[in-house]
């Protein structure tokens, strides 16, 4: 069942210049960076009450989120919803029709099962449905 926002997802260029920025901005403790080599990239999230703010930078050169910042520049990437049945979500979704960059969960940043509407579902809105 789908429950609610998690996080947003923010892809940037500088993982560390931009944490520092955004902790000053808001007067909160920068967040750890989580380095996650089998998916070459780094993560922190940033908790703001209930809902994250998840800053992802790509350290590979092809990966999706380079090309998305190498293109866009840092910004907005995704919005996470949260699941606690994401297998049937995920079907439920298929069975509506939505496309779905795959119909199986994989293991996502931070370790959760995760997956990923099609940008063209939603008009051009990523959306990621993760467990909690």
């Amino acid at each position: 069942m789908l429950k609610g926002i998690g996080h947003i997802g923010i892809a940037v260029r500088d993982i560390e210049k931009t944490l520092t920025a955004i902790a000053a901005l808001l007067q909160v403790p920068v967040p750890p960076i989580k380095d996650v080599p089998e998916k070459k990239a780094r993560v922190a999230l940033l908790q703001l009450g209930p809902i994250g703010l998840e800053f992802v930078q790509d350290d590979s050169e092809d990966g999706a989120l380079g090309r998305f910042v190498r293109e866009r520049g840092d910004g907005l990437h995704h919005v996470c919803i949260l699941s606690d049945q994401i297998e049937a979500d995920v079907q439920a979704l298929v069975a509506r029709g939505v496309e779905m960059a795959s119909v199986r969960p994989a293991v996502g940043l931070r370790g959760k099962k995760v997956a990923f509407a099609k940008p063209s579902a939603a008009n051009g809105i990523v959306f990621e449905f993760s467990e909690p």
